[in-house]
């Protein structure tokens, strides 16, 4: 599977690329013309709160209107309409810019002092060269995408 998130939902944009998958998020202030048009030309679903959509043909079949105002509930209802497995993959994507990440080059040295210790691997984005490491932010992130699964399960 493979979404495209509008500006609205950004955030659930960059929970799906913790989660390892294929999430591209539209530029803020994006006509709707334009998002069904990347969503049709990438193969994507589209997810937005945008209650216009609908009313674009093209988007028929591939447009998941999201109700509520929190990541939470956005989370619930991809999850019960696509089956999402928030842990197939996790940490395997560059939040910023949806890259699949690679091993660093440099290894642990790459991470903070204090990271060099903790289990994981240390990874880069091939396209901005942003660096990843197992932080406690990882394991907070991580538990957030252990809670959205069990509730899948």
């Amino acid at each position: 599977m493979r979404f495209l998130c509008d500006e609205m939902v950004a955030r659930l944009g960059r929970w799906l690329r913790a989660a390892g998958y294929d999430t591209a998020i539209a530029a803020a202030g994006s006509a709707d013309a334009a998002l069904v048009a990347q969503a049709v030309a990438e193969d994507r679903i589209i997810l937005s709160r945008d209650t216009h959509l609908p009313q674009c043909r093209a988007a028929a079949g591939r447009l998941i209107l999201l109700t509520g105002q929190q990541v939470d509930d956005w989370a619930g209802q991809v999850s019960a309409r696509c089956a999402v497995d928030w842990l197939a993959a996790p940490f395997s994507r560059c939040l910023e810019d949806n890259s699949v990440l690679q091993p660093h080059p440099q290894g642990l040295a790459a991470a903070p002092p204090s990271a060099r210790t903790l289990p994981g691997a240390v990874m880069q984005c091939p396209s901005c060269g942003r660096t990843y490491w197992p932080g406690s932010h990882a394991r907070r992130m991580r538990a957030q995408l252990e809670r959205w699964q069990q509730h899948v399960s």
